[in-house]
């Protein structure tokens, strides 16, 4: 996925192999290995390339040894990946213990409503792995219009969609394409 994610940069960039490899000092063959995903960079090269391209390491650096499903190449996965951006942090409340099998966790957020219950019931704490790979199915910090929002993402044939897990509240599927503004923050996990 670094690779892909490295490539996608680039060309958006308006800057081509031999420039970044000239810029960054590493081999062009090697970069090319880099971006068809045959070999990772080293912490150093990484560095090198998000410098180059005037972005975030930390935003490259969540994809590091992930590769993208068939399902996640199909519905252009990695157009949704905010890897320019950071978090902000307007209320930090304090730190909390990672458990260990949540090891890939960026940051810990209280569950601000009840559209997720009985999965995540309101006020508890869940982890999100920045930039995580979102299989169908699986639950997420999700963008849309400006909100922020713990959705299910589902892979369906008319696009992705975003269900929130409580029926008694009625709320609609989300139909991504149908956003002006959509941004998948990460992955949570879940017992």
């Amino acid at each position: 996925m670094i690779g892909n994610m490295i490539a996608m940069i680039r060309k958006e960039k308006g800057i081509t192999k031999t420039e970044l490899a000239q810029i960054t000092g590493i081999n062009i063959g090697h970069l090319t290995h880099i971006e068809k995903g045959e070999r990772n960079p080293s912490h150093k090269a990484l560095c090198s390339i998000c410098e180059a391209l005037g972005i975030p390491f930390e935003g490259l650096l969540h994809a590091y040894d992930k590769t993208l499903s068939i399902e996640q190449e199909k519905y252009n996965y990695l157009k949704y990946v905010p890897y320019n951006k950071v978090p902000v942090f307007s209320n930090l409340n304090d730190f909390i213990t990672c458990p260990a099998k949540y090891s890939n966790a960026s940051f810990a957020i209280k569950v601000p409503d009840n559209s997720m219950e009985p999965v995540f019931a309101k006020d508890s704490n869940i982890f999100v792995e920045i930039v995580g790979l979102l299989e169908n199915k699986d639950y997420g910090l999700f963008k849309v219009d400006d909100k922020f929002l713990i959705r299910k993402l589902l892979y369906r044939k008319g696009g992705l969609v975003l269900r929130a897990e409580n029926k008694e509240l009625e709320i609609e599927d989300i139909l991504v394409s149908e956003l002006k503004e959509f941004e998948i923050i990460g992955k949570i996990y879940i017992d």
